[in-house]
């Protein structure tokens, strides 16, 4: 099974991790720099694997 990740996938990444971020930064008011890169690289990782997820399911 290939997955072609297009420009379309990539803006629904970018949406999805922004918008979990700023869900994940008012639910737990995150002030160390540190959990903020924890906190945008579990953001990015949840939205890849929608996307990803998204995409093996259509195809």
């Amino acid at each position: 099974m290939r997955i072609h990740l297009q420009s379309v996938n990539v803006v629904a990444i970018i949406a999805i991790a922004l918008f979990t971020a700023i869900m994940l930064a008012v639910r737990f008011r995150i002030t160390s720099w540190r959990g903020i890169v924890l906190q945008a690289l579990l953001a990015n990782a949840g939205a890849i694997a929608a996307v990803i997820a998204f995409e093996v399911m259509t195809a």
